[in-house]
């Protein structure tokens, strides 16, 4: 009689697979993704929307740009950034400054001046605005330039978490109330309005406010496409393990405060930039578009749409500057109230914006499955 030797016992069940910090899409997916966004924003776009239309979205697209740049300081950083509007004011103003100077012409003042009449001659500090050179580096180095002197000061003190949130909307408050008080060289209340021309071409030409409106677009997919770069790399994993756990990370012996930083300088840039394009885009800058409220609503877009989520905080941030318009004509005394409960249903029952709408539906019904699963198993069990 033979027998037959008993099978080996199965090894135990081994860790399983890490998981992806970061999980980057394909290389076809995305760049698909990217030919959609092309096709729908230089040619749909164009053809299917007034020129007023367009000029609307054209606004809308530079407070996506900003929106990126709090994807990545606050969705992958955990860096409320509610004071995004003193760097998209500082980039709007420089470029404002010079476009006022080119329209009055060489050796004139610009018109607010010589309306308010408290001086005879520019001012020392914008004599340099003068130069387009000058200019379009400080849309974007100016702003971060600031961001790099404040983080360092606030990064090195371990300031983080709502404390960082409140000094940073401080910080926007108090250069509002600068601006205001500052009439007779930045307009005050009014602001910087009544921009004619943009490097040499009319505003007020329908071509080149299209123009414009490409410029703008060109600009977003490029900054898209440099922040998914950042975030697929090893700083953006080393971004999110400083989110996640700092000190674990400061005892790897890596610097958290210079990690923070630098994504903090990149999305001040980013913001600087976006009040430039603003500035031809709308044909004013003021206090008005750069203060508390404004700030808060740059990040509404980014929370609603998913701040995690580079699609996510683009499309929040269209939403959100479409519904405002869209309500503010319904509703004009009642659309804030219609955006801040957008606002505390996102964050109360969908956290992570709507991009994690499809995972969140995914999760659900695979834990009501699991259930079912669990409670057909027990009753079998109970019956035998």
């Amino acid at each position: 009689m033979t027998t037959t030797a008993p099978p080996p016992p199965a090894a135990p069940p081994g860790p399983a697979p890490a998981r992806r910090l970061l999980p980057a899409a394909g290389p076809r997916r995305t760049l698909a993704g990217f030919a959609l966004g092309a096709v729908l924003l230089f040619a749909v776009a164009p053809l299917a929307l007034t020129d007023f239309r367009l000029g609307l979205l054209a606004k809308y697209l530079c407070t996506a740009i900003v929106a990126v740049g709090v994807c990545l300081a606050w969705g992958r950083g955990g860096l409320l950034t509610l004071g995004q509007g003193v760097f998209f004011g500082l980039g709007g103003y420089a470029m404002a400054m010079h476009l006022k100077l080119a329209d009055a012409g060489p050796g004139n003042l610009p018109d607010f001046m010589v309306l308010y009449g408290t001086t005879d001659t520019l001012p020392w500090w914008w004599v340099p605005f003068a130069n387009p050179v000058f200019a379009l580096a400080a849309t974007v180095l100016l702003p971060m330039g600031v961001a790099a002197l404040l983080g360092s000061l606030i990064f090195r003190r371990r300031v983080r978490g709502a404390y960082f949130a409140l000094l940073s909307q401080a910080l926007t408050a108090a250069f509002a109330i600068w601006l205001v008080g500052q009439q007779a060289t930045t307009g005050g209340t009014n602001g910087l309005t009544d921009i004619q021309g943009f490097f040499g071409y009319a505003l007020d030409d329908p071509a080149n406010q299209r123009m414009v409106y490409f410029v703008i677009a060109l600009v977003l997919l490029a900054l898209i496409a440099l922040a998914r770069q950042l975030i697929h790399s090893r700083y953006g994993e080393l971004l999110v393990a400083v989110r996640d756990s700092e000190e674990r990370v400061r005892f790897l012996g890596y610097d958290p405060a210079r990690v923070k930083l630098v994504v903090y300088v990149v999305a001040a840039g980013m913001a600087g930039l976006a009040g430039a394009l603003f500035v031809p885009a709308v044909g004013i800058i003021s206090p008005a578009l750069i203060g508390i409220v404004p700030s808060i609503e740059l990040v509404i877009g980014a929370a609603v749409g998913g701040r995690a989520s580079l699609l996510g905080a683009v499309l929040g941030a269209l939403a959100v500057a479409w519904a405002k318009t869209a309500l503010s004509e319904e509703f004009p005394a009642a659309w804030t109230y219609f955006q801040g409960l957008l606002f505390v249903v996102v964050v109360a029952f969908l956290p992570g914006g709507l991009a994690s709408l499809a995972r969140t539906v995914r999760a659900r019904l695979a834990r009501r499955r699991t259930g079912a699963d669990e409670d057909g198993t027990e009753q079998k069990e109970a019956a035998v």
